[in-house]
């Protein structure tokens, strides 16, 4: 069980025998009344978000979810397939299953499948990746010193904001959570 003062990004929680993971949370306390908090969940298994307020100290389910390590092996036509890392059964999730999360997938990345009464509903990525910057514009001369970026797009079709002095082919340290570059991965 989890008190609305634990509520944090990402925490998965269950209602009414659904899972939902929390987007938005927001902590009010009115000069009249009693202190709530509002937010913003994410349906796991619709993927709809809706919004809900739950008093100051109101306790929820933590959701029923179990959590299986896969590895990412390729996509095709049939969608993007996973293997258990234990018993090599595979799994395949369509692109929109998936959501955002197809923009960090490489292959033989390990990822974390969650399951939902058996069956799974969704991939969870690690926080942090390494990808090669496939395509960005080259750097110039004295550009490093104003400290701006510019866009590079990476081997996986991500797209994220650089320094100036990240090359074509550089590996980089992506935070998968909020799609930011992260550093430069030394050779």
């Amino acid at each position: 069980m989890f008190q609305t003062n634990q509520f944090r990004k990402g925490l998965k929680i269950e209602i009414e025998g659904v899972p939902f993971q929390i987007v938005e949370f927001q902590h009010v306390s009115p000069g009249k009344g009693s202190a709530f908090t509002r937010t913003k969940l994410k349906n796991m298994l619709t993927m709809n978000v809706v919004e809900k307020t739950f008093k100051s100290g109101e306790k929820v389910h933590k959701a029923d979810l179990i959590e299986k390590e896969m590895q990412y092996l390729y996509a095709d036509g049939d969608g993007y397939h996973f293997m258990d890392t234990n018993s090599y059964e595979q799994l395949a999730f369509s692109a929109e299953e998936l959501g955002d999360t197809v923009l960090f997938l490489k292959e033989e990345i390990k990822v974390s499948v969650l399951c939902h009464n058996d069956k799974p509903i969704g991939v969870d990525l690690p926080n942090f990746v390494e990808l090669a910057v496939a395509e960005t514009d080259p750097a110039h001369k004295g550009d490093t010193v104003t400290g701006g970026t510019k866009p590079a797009k990476l081997e996986s079709g991500a797209t994220v904001s650089v320094p100036f002095h990240i090359s074509e082919g550089d590996v980089i340290k992506v935070d998968t959570r909020e799609n930011k570059y992260v550093e430069k991965v030394k050779k």
